[in-house]
């Protein structure tokens, strides 16, 4: 599968890779290009997955800010309700398109 947002691939893996959680399509740390990737100051607490961090996504002077996410230490129970340790995931959305 493929993170595309301004017609660069900025994440791509075998879907088996990817983790699905609530409608998103969280990828591996190793299969996201961070080099399109800024750490937001924003800050967010899911009740249920624990402390997120959020990211700018940009290329030269084009950014769409908090448009991906992370999840740095996901709470034990959110390991154990996914199935799989998805600390540092990266989840994607509005203009980024996900794609098989």
């Amino acid at each position: 599968m493929k993170a595309v947002w301004n017609d660069q691939v900025i994440a791509e893996a075998a879907k088996d890779d990817l983790i699905y959680i609530e409608g998103n399509w969280y990828f591996p740390p190793d299969a996201v290009k961070m080099e399109f990737l800024e750490k937001s100051p924003t800050p967010y607490t899911c009740p249920w997955k624990g402390e997120c961090q959020y990211f700018h996504v940009q290329q030269g002077d084009k950014k769409s800010e908090d448009n991906a996410w992370s999840y740095p230490e996901p709470k034990a129970s959110a390991i154990d309700t996914v199935k799989k340790d998805f600390s540092n995931y990266v989840a994607f959305y509005r203009d980024v398109q996900v794609t098989e």
